[in-house]
Protein backbone atom coordinates (compact mmCIF):
# COMPACT_ATOMS: atom_id res chain seq x y z
CA UNK A 1 0.00 0.00 0.00
CA UNK A 2 1.08 3.50 -1.11
CA UNK A 3 -0.10 6.68 0.92
CA UNK A 4 0.76 9.99 -0.72
CA UNK A 5 0.00 12.47 2.16
CA UNK A 6 -2.51 13.62 4.95
CA UNK A 7 -5.03 14.70 2.54
CA UNK A 8 -7.68 16.73 4.44
CA UNK A 9 -9.37 16.88 8.03
CA UNK A 10 -13.10 16.45 9.18
CA UNK A 11 -13.64 17.97 12.36
CA UNK A 12 -16.61 18.02 13.86
CA UNK A 13 -17.75 21.46 15.95
CA UNK A 14 -20.91 22.49 17.97
CA UNK A 15 -20.40 26.03 16.20
CA UNK A 16 -18.55 25.37 13.24
CA UNK A 17 -18.45 29.48 12.72
CA UNK A 18 -16.06 29.32 15.06
CA UNK A 19 -13.37 27.71 13.06
CA UNK A 20 -14.40 30.61 10.37
CA UNK A 21 -13.45 32.94 12.10
CA UNK A 22 -9.87 30.92 13.55
CA UNK A 23 -9.22 30.04 10.30
CA UNK A 24 -9.06 32.76 8.34
CA UNK A 25 -8.05 35.23 11.10
CA UNK A 26 -5.35 33.58 13.30
CA UNK A 27 -4.03 30.66 10.87
CA UNK A 28 -4.89 32.41 8.07
CA UNK A 29 -6.49 30.22 5.75
CA UNK A 30 -9.15 30.90 3.54
CA UNK A 31 -12.81 30.31 3.47
CA UNK A 32 -13.09 28.27 0.08
CA UNK A 33 -15.00 29.68 -2.84
CA UNK A 34 -15.78 26.66 -4.71
CA UNK A 35 -17.80 24.96 -1.71
CA UNK A 36 -20.52 25.72 -0.08
CA UNK A 37 -20.66 28.21 2.17
CA UNK A 38 -23.54 27.84 5.26
CA UNK A 39 -23.83 28.19 9.03
CA UNK A 40 -23.62 24.21 9.89
CA UNK A 41 -20.36 23.34 7.46
CA UNK A 42 -17.31 25.54 7.16
CA UNK A 43 -14.21 24.25 4.60
CA UNK A 44 -10.92 26.17 4.75
CA UNK A 45 -8.59 26.46 1.59
CA UNK A 46 -4.80 26.04 2.19
CA UNK A 47 -3.68 25.75 -1.61
CA UNK A 48 -4.79 24.77 -4.88
CA UNK A 49 -7.24 21.90 -3.83
CA UNK A 50 -10.78 22.99 -2.68
CA UNK A 51 -10.04 22.48 1.16
CA UNK A 52 -8.16 21.02 3.53
CA UNK A 53 -10.41 21.39 6.57
CA UNK A 54 -13.83 20.34 6.98
CA UNK A 55 -15.79 21.56 10.02
CA UNK A 56 -18.88 20.14 10.22
CA UNK A 57 -21.92 20.81 13.02
CA UNK A 58 -21.96 17.75 15.61
CA UNK A 59 -22.82 17.44 19.06
CA UNK A 60 -19.04 17.42 20.11
CA UNK A 61 -15.60 19.00 19.41
CA UNK A 62 -13.17 16.97 18.01
CA UNK A 63 -11.39 15.39 14.92
CA UNK A 64 -13.60 12.81 13.37
CA UNK A 65 -11.76 11.88 10.52
CA UNK A 66 -8.40 11.98 8.61
CA UNK A 67 -8.03 11.29 5.15
CA UNK A 68 -5.57 9.87 3.69
CA UNK A 69 -4.51 10.00 -0.19
CA UNK A 70 -3.05 6.85 -2.30
CA UNK A 71 -1.79 7.77 -5.58
CA UNK A 72 -4.71 6.15 -8.39
CA UNK A 73 -7.54 4.01 -8.79
CA UNK A 74 -4.87 0.82 -8.94
CA UNK A 75 -3.19 1.99 -5.50
CA UNK A 76 -6.78 2.15 -4.59
CA UNK A 77 -7.69 -1.45 -5.45
CA UNK A 78 -4.65 -2.78 -4.27
CA UNK A 79 -5.18 -1.63 -0.63
CA UNK A 80 -8.38 -2.78 -0.68
CA UNK A 81 -7.88 -6.33 -1.20
CA UNK A 82 -4.78 -6.04 1.42
CA UNK A 83 -6.92 -4.91 4.32
CA UNK A 84 -9.45 -7.55 3.26
CA UNK A 85 -6.31 -10.71 3.17
CA UNK A 86 -5.42 -8.58 6.37
CA UNK A 87 -8.51 -8.44 7.77
CA UNK A 88 -9.15 -5.52 8.40
CA UNK A 89 -13.04 -3.97 7.83
CA UNK A 90 -13.73 -1.03 5.48
CA UNK A 91 -16.87 0.74 4.51
CA UNK A 92 -16.87 1.54 1.15
CA UNK A 93 -17.74 5.54 0.97
CA UNK A 94 -21.19 6.95 -0.87
CA UNK A 95 -20.95 8.40 -4.48
CA UNK A 96 -22.74 11.82 -2.18
CA UNK A 97 -20.08 11.84 0.28
CA UNK A 98 -17.36 11.09 -2.15
CA UNK A 99 -18.42 13.74 -3.96
CA UNK A 100 -18.45 16.22 -0.36
CA UNK A 101 -14.88 15.37 -0.24
CA UNK A 102 -14.38 16.34 -3.94
CA UNK A 103 -12.49 12.82 -4.61
CA UNK A 104 -13.56 10.11 -7.00
CA UNK A 105 -13.74 7.06 -4.29
CA UNK A 106 -13.18 6.65 -0.33
CA UNK A 107 -13.54 4.07 2.21
CA UNK A 108 -13.70 4.22 6.01
CA UNK A 109 -12.05 2.02 8.62
CA UNK A 110 -10.48 2.39 12.26
CA UNK A 111 -7.05 1.82 13.34
CA UNK A 112 -6.89 -0.49 16.89
CA UNK A 113 -7.07 2.77 19.00
CA UNK A 114 -10.30 3.25 17.34
CA UNK A 115 -9.12 6.54 15.48
CA UNK A 116 -11.26 7.15 11.81
CA UNK A 117 -9.22 6.88 9.03
CA UNK A 118 -10.50 7.49 5.38
CA UNK A 119 -8.31 6.43 2.38
CA UNK A 120 -9.44 7.86 -0.81
CA UNK A 121 -8.34 8.49 -4.43
CA UNK A 122 -8.82 11.26 -7.06
CA UNK A 123 -8.78 14.43 -5.14
CA UNK A 124 -9.91 17.41 -7.31
CA UNK A 125 -7.98 20.39 -7.96
CA UNK A 126 -10.28 24.04 -7.89
CA UNK A 127 -7.02 25.69 -9.26
CA UNK A 128 -8.59 29.09 -7.46
CA UNK A 129 -6.11 31.46 -6.18
CA UNK A 130 -4.99 31.14 -2.72
CA UNK A 131 -5.66 34.68 -1.36
CA UNK A 132 -4.71 34.59 2.90
CA UNK A 133 -6.93 37.33 4.33
CA UNK A 134 -4.27 37.42 6.54
CA UNK A 135 -1.53 38.00 3.75
CA UNK A 136 0.63 34.49 4.04
CA UNK A 137 1.69 34.12 0.56
CA UNK A 138 0.85 30.38 0.82
CA UNK A 139 1.56 26.92 3.26
CA UNK A 140 4.18 24.24 2.03
CA UNK A 141 1.60 21.56 0.73
CA UNK A 142 4.25 20.58 -1.97
CA UNK A 143 3.56 20.30 -5.46
CA UNK A 144 -0.27 20.34 -6.24
CA UNK A 145 -0.18 19.43 -2.97
CA UNK A 146 1.27 16.29 -3.13
CA UNK A 147 3.23 17.07 0.59
CA UNK A 148 -0.49 16.95 2.67
CA UNK A 149 -1.78 19.52 4.91
CA UNK A 150 0.70 18.91 7.30
CA UNK A 151 1.26 16.27 9.80
CA UNK A 152 -1.27 14.87 12.53
CA UNK A 153 -0.61 13.01 16.15
CA UNK A 154 -3.11 10.59 17.08
CA UNK A 155 -3.70 9.12 20.52
CA UNK A 156 -2.74 5.14 20.48
CA UNK A 157 -2.25 3.76 24.31
CA UNK A 158 -2.04 0.48 22.63
CA UNK A 159 0.95 2.08 20.49
CA UNK A 160 2.50 -0.59 19.22
CA UNK A 161 -0.47 -2.32 17.98
CA UNK A 162 -1.53 1.04 16.31
CA UNK A 163 2.48 0.69 15.24
CA UNK A 164 2.15 -2.56 13.52
CA UNK A 165 -1.33 -1.79 11.80
CA UNK A 166 0.04 1.33 10.38
CA UNK A 167 3.98 -0.04 9.49
CA UNK A 168 2.51 -3.32 8.08
CA UNK A 169 -0.81 -3.04 6.95
CA UNK A 170 -0.93 0.55 5.41
CA UNK A 171 2.47 0.18 4.70
CA UNK A 172 3.51 4.05 6.67
CA UNK A 173 7.29 4.12 7.28
CA UNK A 174 9.27 4.63 10.28
CA UNK A 175 11.26 7.75 10.82
CA UNK A 176 12.11 8.20 14.68
CA UNK A 177 10.67 6.77 17.65
CA UNK A 178 11.22 9.01 20.90
CA UNK A 179 10.73 8.40 24.41
CA UNK A 180 10.21 11.56 27.03
CA UNK A 181 8.70 12.58 30.29
CA UNK A 182 5.41 14.64 29.85
CA UNK A 183 6.46 16.68 32.91
CA UNK A 184 9.23 17.38 35.53
CA UNK A 185 8.16 15.45 37.77
CA UNK A 186 10.74 12.71 37.45
CA UNK A 187 8.14 10.19 38.89
CA UNK A 188 5.74 10.84 36.10
CA UNK A 189 6.14 7.61 33.80
CA UNK A 190 7.71 8.71 29.95
CA UNK A 191 5.47 8.32 27.13
CA UNK A 192 6.82 6.94 23.66
CA UNK A 193 6.01 8.03 20.32
CA UNK A 194 5.89 6.29 16.76
CA UNK A 195 6.56 9.31 13.75
CA UNK A 196 6.12 7.71 10.56
CA UNK A 197 6.55 9.07 6.77
CA UNK A 198 4.35 8.53 4.04
CA UNK A 199 5.11 8.83 0.23
CA UNK A 200 6.44 12.48 -0.10
CA UNK A 201 9.46 14.43 1.86
CA UNK A 202 7.73 15.53 4.63
CA UNK A 203 9.78 14.22 7.94
CA UNK A 204 6.85 12.87 9.40
CA UNK A 205 3.08 12.95 8.52
CA UNK A 206 1.77 10.66 11.81
CA UNK A 207 2.82 10.58 14.72
CA UNK A 208 1.40 8.33 17.25
CA UNK A 209 1.33 9.14 20.96
CA UNK A 210 1.20 6.56 23.54
CA UNK A 211 -1.61 7.35 25.69
CA UNK A 212 -5.18 8.44 26.36
CA UNK A 213 -5.86 11.90 25.88
CA UNK A 214 -9.44 12.77 26.59
CA UNK A 215 -12.75 12.95 23.59
CA UNK A 216 -10.59 15.42 21.21
CA UNK A 217 -9.86 12.72 19.17
CA UNK A 218 -6.76 14.37 18.23
CA UNK A 219 -3.06 15.51 20.22
CA UNK A 220 -2.70 18.26 17.75
CA UNK A 221 -2.64 19.02 13.80
CA UNK A 222 0.30 21.09 12.43
CA UNK A 223 0.55 22.87 9.26
CA UNK A 224 3.31 24.65 7.38
CA UNK A 225 3.93 28.19 6.31
CA UNK A 226 6.88 29.58 4.55
CA UNK A 227 9.27 31.45 7.03
CA UNK A 228 9.50 32.18 10.22
CA UNK A 229 8.10 35.75 10.23
CA UNK A 230 4.43 34.09 9.38
CA UNK A 231 5.24 31.95 12.65
CA UNK A 232 5.92 34.90 14.71
CA UNK A 233 2.70 37.34 13.30
CA UNK A 234 0.64 34.39 13.71
CA UNK A 235 2.21 34.19 17.56
CA UNK A 236 0.84 38.35 17.74
CA UNK A 237 -2.97 37.33 16.54
CA UNK A 238 -3.01 34.59 19.03
CA UNK A 239 -2.15 36.78 21.80
CA UNK A 240 -3.89 39.46 20.48
CA UNK A 241 -7.33 36.93 20.32
CA UNK A 242 -6.20 35.60 24.20
CA UNK A 243 -6.08 32.09 22.41
CA UNK A 244 -4.63 29.98 24.67
CA UNK A 245 -0.78 29.29 23.93
CA UNK A 246 0.20 25.53 24.64
CA UNK A 247 3.77 25.44 23.79
CA UNK A 248 6.33 28.55 23.58
CA UNK A 249 8.10 28.92 20.47
CA UNK A 250 10.82 26.40 19.65
CA UNK A 251 12.94 24.03 17.55
CA UNK A 252 12.17 20.18 17.65
CA UNK A 253 15.06 18.13 16.97
CA UNK A 254 13.99 15.29 15.08
CA UNK A 255 12.06 17.12 12.21
CA UNK A 256 13.58 20.57 13.11
CA UNK A 257 10.63 22.45 13.07
CA UNK A 258 10.75 25.84 14.57
CA UNK A 259 7.01 26.19 16.03
CA UNK A 260 4.49 27.08 18.96
CA UNK A 261 1.61 25.23 19.75
CA UNK A 262 -1.79 26.97 20.27
CA UNK A 263 -5.55 25.50 21.16
CA UNK A 264 -8.06 25.33 18.66
CA UNK A 265 -11.71 25.20 19.06
CA UNK A 266 -12.44 21.27 18.82
CA UNK A 267 -9.78 21.11 22.10
CA UNK A 268 -6.51 19.74 20.31
CA UNK A 269 -3.85 21.73 19.62
CA UNK A 270 -2.74 23.25 16.28
CA UNK A 271 1.40 23.37 15.52
CA UNK A 272 2.32 26.79 13.44
CA UNK A 273 5.79 26.21 12.04
CA UNK A 274 8.32 26.66 9.52
CA UNK A 275 11.58 24.74 8.21
CA UNK A 276 10.57 20.98 8.64
CA UNK A 277 13.02 19.05 7.30
CA UNK A 278 12.35 17.15 4.00
CA UNK A 279 13.95 13.58 3.57
CA UNK A 280 14.82 11.14 0.70
CA UNK A 281 13.74 8.11 1.98
CA UNK A 282 15.95 6.23 -0.46
CA UNK A 283 18.58 6.88 2.21
CA UNK A 284 17.75 7.08 5.58
CA UNK A 285 17.86 5.03 9.10
CA UNK A 286 15.29 5.58 10.98
CA UNK A 287 16.54 6.77 14.57
CA UNK A 288 15.52 6.80 18.12
CA UNK A 289 15.02 10.09 20.38
CA UNK A 290 15.01 11.31 23.79
CA UNK A 291 14.79 15.03 23.57
CA UNK A 292 11.60 16.31 22.23
CA UNK A 293 13.24 19.85 21.22
CA UNK A 294 16.69 21.54 20.61
CA UNK A 295 15.33 24.66 22.30
CA UNK A 296 11.92 26.29 23.37
CA UNK A 297 8.63 24.52 23.14
CA UNK A 298 7.86 24.88 27.19
CA UNK A 299 4.39 23.26 27.03
CA UNK A 300 1.63 23.41 29.57
CA UNK A 301 -1.60 21.80 30.68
Amino acid sequence: MRIRSLGYARIESTDPQQWLEFGTEVLGMMQSPSMPQDGDTVYLKMDNRPFRFAVFKGEKNRLSVSGWELVDRADFEGAKKELEAAGVSYENGSAADAAERKVQEFISLKDPSGNNLELYWGASLDYAKFISPKGLDGFQTGFNGDMGLGHVVLPCPNREEAFDFYHNILGVGETDYMSFPLSPNPEDPETGMHFMHVDNPRHHSLALFGAEMGDSGCIHIMIEVNNVDEVGYCLDRVKQKEIMITSSMGRHTNDRMLSFYMMTPAGFALEYGCEGLQMDWDDYTPTVSDLPSIWGHQFVG
